[in-house]
């Protein structure tokens, strides 16, 4: 396993890691490389665009027309 040293961080960033730390009942140690593996070891998050992309073709514009309140139905340019 390899070892890995951050320097330079901010101190406020090193006193939530340790309350991070003390929530999870673990050590500042653990805690960094919990978040280090939660972030990085994760599949990629999918933009928008591309979940749509992904959506199967459901019908025509028309079969979603909004209807108004009183049943009428809603012409759009």
């Amino acid at each position: 396993m390899s070892s890995l040293i951050v320097r330079g961080v901010d101190e406020a960033i090193v006193a939530a890691l340790k309350s991070r730390a003390i929530r999870h009942g673990r050590s500042a140690e653990a805690e960094h490389r919990a978040l280090l593996a939660d972030v990085l070891l994760q599949p990629r998050r999918r933009s928008l665009a591309e979940v749509l992309a992904t959506m199967p073709n459901v019908g025509e514009d028309a079969d979603f027309a909004r209807v108004q309140e009183d049943g009428a139905a809603c012409v759009s340019d």
